[in-house]
């Protein structure tokens, strides 16, 4: 798929898996993409619409921290059970993560291969066991 004449790999099996995540968890767009991902992705991952998005400071300001924690710390707060999916987390991420308050679960995946049924699995047992 191209956007904005760069190419993008998008998983035949993402739609379904999305599909299937919404129904245990409240979906967020999590990426640079930003706003932008409600303009191009419902529509080519089946969603049934727009989904709230986060905005990065792509200055963090905090030594070498991951450029999306701040806004998803703020969108989440310390209580919320949070799972978040990505294909670059860092030791950043990890280190917030069992620092949290708040049941968290990161689940990394592979950029080619994206999200799996592994993944899907592992997230929606998690979220039905809170």
């Amino acid at each position: 798929m191209f956007i904005d004449g760069s190419p993008h790999l998008i998983s035949a099996a993402a739609p379904a898996h999305l599909q299937t995540l919404g129904a245990d968890f409240d979906l967020v767009w999590c990426t640079g993409w930003e706003e932008r991902a409600n303009e191009y992705l419902p529509g080519v991952l089946g969603l049934p619409g727009d989904l709230p998005v986060l905005s990065f400071d792509r200055n963090p300001g905090r030594g070498h921290a991951h450029w999306k924690l701040a806004a998803i710390e703020a969108y989440a707060g310390p209580d919320r059970p949070l799972a978040w999916l990505d294909d670059a987390l860092n030791d950043a991420c990890r280190t917030w993560a069992t620092e949290r308050a708040a049941p968290t679960l990161l689940v990394e995946t592979i950029p080619h291969q994206g999200i799996t049924d592994r993944h899907v699995t592992r997230l929606t047992t998690w979220a039905r066991a809170l």
